[in-house]
């Protein structure tokens, strides 16, 4: 497959170059033809999901498929707006000429997604790239082998290759695609694999999209009502088993109600699961054995004082509250991505906001208690996006940008933004032939005029 990488490419281009993705009316088709190829190929779909990660069919289409539909159906309905030549207000340097945007696509994209979301995070940004008039060439994680295998069928059955293609393989192949050029790197990981990405990009000037994570904190201040936070919490940080980029990675609970919290957040889990996480249809389990081995070693770096439980052989993990912990120690300093959860205390806010600040921007930010303080909190802090008493379900509105900041991330998608993300926008000034204003030539006689109009 390495060897075809640089045909692939040379294909797309040849394929973009007759202009044929550029036409509205084709980019409605293949998104048509898109919806249609994911409900032919979504039971399949949804069952390489739960081979691979345990992904039951209800949290799957939830997160992952039921998502790319939202995305699809906004684009058909919406792409003849967002496509259209835009008029602009002419300033007076360039009267009586016309100005306009013009959003034309990028061009030859590559789009690289994580196997935590292995679905939604390849075919959400195919949406932006179809309806921008780009060509693609997409490249799933070999972590979900069940779900690349399918994800590649549903492409080929779906796209002819010069169009949409599909590469499977290790970072050999990551690397092989990476040293060719591209109008446009979609990429969604983990901060260090993004480094590779830009570096690799850098001789070629390509433009980024880098979505990828961080240690999103989660506040709970003394207002806060304790029992709905707590259960708040526990779906977030039980959603895909913590494997979330915008999972709450650490708590930050005011020192009196700590104990009220640690409490409650045993009681929501033990209803939102009562036979318990390890048989349970709705846990999904750990991605693999170096997942589990990683997740596992966080335990050292504090006192588990709620679940704690775990089998390697299934890579279950149940949801784990740890206490005592040092903020030098690993658990808080990595990206845990999986379903332990760090317990910091604070008396004041300004003790968080001054811990936040002094570390990475991360993708989300979480704040339980008065609205009032929360907005207090968002103005002094930065993040990808944030939620006040809740917890990840900013993603479910696709009008909001989704994207990070710093090392969180650069750029945003969903809806519009999707289809923005693989285009340029393009300025035009159309200059009238009929008259020819002598201001603009030397020996610029009309200067102070000029500059008092300017």
């Amino acid at each position: 497959m390495i060897e075809q990488i640089p045909s692939l490419i040379a294909s797309q281009r040849n394929f973009f170059a007759q202009g044929t993705s550029r036409n509205i009316g084709f980019r409605k088709q293949q998104l048509r033809a898109f919806k249609k190829g994911l409900q032919k190929w979504e039971k399949a779909l949804t069952d390489a999901l739960w081979q691979d990660l345990h992904k039951s069919y209800e949290e799957a289409y939830m997160t992952e498929i039921g998502l790319v539909y939202g995305e699809i159906d906004s684009a058909l309905k919406n792409l003849t707006r967002w496509a259209r030549r835009r008029c602009q207000t002419s300033s007076v340097a360039v009267m009586p000429g016309r100005c306009y945007v013009v959003r034309e696509p990028l061009g030859c994209s590559l789009i690289v997604s994580p196997w935590n979301y292995p679905v939604q995070l390849l075919l959400s940004p195919l949406v932006g790239a179809i309806a921008a008039g780009c060509t693609a060439i997409l490249k799933p994680s070999p972590y979900v082998p069940t779900v690349s295998d399918t994800l590649q069928k549903m492409i080929e059955d779906t796209f002819p290759s010069e169009y949409i293609t599909l590469v499977q393989g290790d970072r050999q192949v990551n690397a092989a695609l990476l040293a060719q050029p591209y109008d446009l790197v979609f990429f969604t990981g983990s901060p260090a694999l993004a480094k590779v990405v830009a570096a690799a990009q850098a001789p070629y000037l390509t433009p980024l999209i880098l979505e990828l994570g961080g240690k999103s904190p989660c506040i709970v201040d003394k207002e806060a009502n304790i029992e709905l936070a707590a259960r708040r919490i526990v779906w977030g940080k039980s959603l895909n088993s913590g494997q979330t980029c915008i999972a709450p990675d650490y708590l930050f609970l005011h020192e009196d109600i700590k104990a009220r919290f640690v409490a409650a957040f045993q009681k929501a889990l033990n209803e939102l699961y009562p036979q318990g996480t390890e048989q349970a249809k709705h846990y999904v389990h750990l991605v693999r054995n170096q997942a589990f081995e990683r997740v596992e070693s966080y335990l050292k770096d504090g006192k588990i004082v709620a679940g704690g439980r775990r089998d390697a052989t299934t890579r279950w993990f149940e949801p784990t509250l740890l206490d005592e912990v040092n903020p030098d120690s690993a658990v808080m300093q990595e990206e845990i991505f999986g379903p332990v959860f760090p317990i910091m205390t604070f008396r004041e806010r300004w003790e968080v906001l001054d811990f936040v600040n002094a570390r990475p921007k991360p993708l989300a930010f979480y704040y339980f208690g008065k609205e009032s303080d929360g907005w207090d909190m968002i103005a002094q802090t930065s993040s990808g996006g944030a939620c006040i008493n809740d917890v990840i379900m900013h993603i479910a509105n696709p009008r909001l940008p989704f994207g990070g900041v710093g090392n969180s991330g650069m750029g945003n998608y969903h809806d519009e933004r999707s289809f923005l993300a693989f285009s340029h926008e393009r300025a035009v000034l159309s200059s009238p032939t009929w008259v020819d204003l002598p201001f603009r030539y030397m020996p610029y006689k009309l200067f102070k005029l000029i500059k008092k109009l300017l």
